[in-house]
């Protein structure tokens, strides 16, 4: 049986007419391009397409996607697998690792931007309409409807999920679909429900924990209030393992503070507080929320889709001594048959990162810190042919920074663009630059997967005597 272990990762390849064909090794896409039989049809993802051979001509297997959801990102990756006879006679299922995409999200920038616009239109309607009576709470939403920091994480997975399989063969798509238990057993709510406050309220349970003392200066005999550990305003909760109690002094003095920043004088106080901190539940309602859109929508690429449980990815990672991280999750989804030989034998050495920027601000006008307009956007985004984001190459031919640079341009209305290299932003005159692909609201960059423990072995998980 192969055991490849880390490798490079494969290039995608189309045919003349366009149409996905099997994705090649970088030697061969190098080898193609040498000899004028391809030319590149992308930079980013790379891929080539042939001059020579149409899909008829060509043999194609197929491919899976295999995808594992996150809250904060959501790896991708394409594999293949076959059939083959290990060396006690046995045939297994060989998974190999083609391409790995891990996709990051920016829902948690999307509810900031709502939360300070919805805090820009309050402060208008009571400073110029204080006297209207409130809007009346009868808006009808579809059935379907999510807010748009959930929406984004499908409509962004499915946006890469379309675009692999419009750049390789993808024949089935593998998708973790668990769900995550987030009933309120810290609330003790719930018929049988057993959790921190069965039988008794906040308060009484805070001062029970906290002997009735502050717990940040160890003040007793005065009067204590309710504090939030991670203020609401940062995204804090008034889950009990949130909640401490504070001095009326302490309480002022820390506003909405970071606990780390006010008690960085007394870590054994902020060790104390943290620990009893519980994981916030906003990842898995997010979670919750979008695993069924997120099969709905992918089902919509014409291509079975098929769901499998967490537990069954980790069991496979594990079993695989693999590392944890999105893309290698990833590569686990899926039914691995480990007693009759099945193995994950390779996956790309390097990680494709795309992280979700959108296509600039629909505003028009940019607000103070105090929401107050400051100055009047321009309604034109493209200037001398190039607009915000544009994977441009540019020439300079004198001065400080003379060379060929590759990178992302922030356009200017004057025509001196800022371009973003590996050394920093330079200034570069757009006479100076070509263009090699247009912003499609995503920004790339690569990583190194983390290596796994045996390379080409399983780990051996059973206990050993002592």
């Amino acid at each position: 049986m192969y055991t490849g272990g880390v490798g490079s990762g494969r290039i995608f390849v189309l045919s003349k007419e366009g149409h996905p064909l099997m994705p090649c090794h970088p030697a061969r896409a190098r080898e193609l391009l040498g000899k004028g039989r391809a030319v590149v049809a992308r930079y980013v993802p790379f891929t080539i397409r042939l001059k020579d051979r149409a899909l008829a001509d060509s043999e194609v297997d197929g491919v899976q996607l295999r995808i594992d959801p996150g809250s904060k990102g959501t790896g991708l990756h394409l594999t293949d697998e076959k059939e083959e006879i290990n060396e006690r006679g046995a045939t297994g299922t060989v998974r190999r690792g083609l391409v790995s995409v891990e996709l990051q999200h920016r829902g948690d920038q999307i509810r900031g931007c709502m939360q300070q616009r919805a805090g820009y239109r309050r402060r208008r309607r009571s400073a110029n309409c204080r006297y209207r009576a409130p809007r009346s709470d009868n808006r009808t939403r579809r059935e379907s409807w999510l807010p748009p920091s959930l929406r984004h994480r499908v409509d962004t997975v499915f946006s890469q999920a379309a675009r692999l399989c419009r750049y390789a063969p993808v024949a089935e798509i593998h998708v973790e679909s668990g769900g995550f238990d987030t009933h309120s057993t810290s609330t003790g709510t719930g018929t049988g429900m057993q959790g921190t406050l069965a039988g008794t309220d906040a308060r009484a349970y805070l001062h029970a924990r906290w002997n009735s003392a502050c717990s940040y200066c160890g003040v007793t005999g005065v009067r204590l209030n309710i504090e939030h550990v991670r203020p609401r305003s940062r995204g804090g909760s008034s889950r009990i393992s949130n909640l401490v109690l504070a001095c009326v002094p302490c309480n002022r003095r820390k506003g909405t503070l970071p606990v780390e920043v006010f008690l960085a004088a007394s870590p054994d106080r902020l060790a104390r507080i943290l620990q009893q901190g519980e994981t916030p539940l906003h990842d898995a309602a997010a979670m919750n929320a979008t695993r069924w859109p997120l099969r709905e929508a992918l089902s919509r690429l014409d291509r079975p889709v098929f769901g499998w449980p967490g537990g069954l990815t980790k069991r496979n990672r594990a079993a695989m001594g693999l590392e944890k991280s999105h893309t290698l999750d990833a590569l686990s989804v899926g039914h691995l048959d480990h007693e009759h030989g099945d193995a994950i034998v390779r996956f790309p050495s390097r990680v494709l990162v795309v992280k979700a920027t959108g296509r600039g601000s629909y505003a028009r006008t940019t607000p103070d810190r105090f929401g107050f307009p400051r100055l009047r956007r321009a309604r034109t985004k493209q200037h001398f042919g190039y607009v915000t984001g544009d994977l441009v190459r540019a020439t300079v031919p004198t001065g400080k920074w003379t060379g060929t640079w590759t990178g992302r341009v922030c356009v200017r209305a004057r025509g001196q663009h800022s371009l973003s290299t590996p050394k920093g932003r330079i200034n570069v005159s757009h006479r100076n630059l070509r263009l090699l692909q247009r912003g499609d609201g995503y920004g790339y960059s690569t990583r190194p997967e983390p290596r796994r423990q045996y390379p080409g072995k399983p780990v051996d998980r059973r206990p050993t005597g002592s």
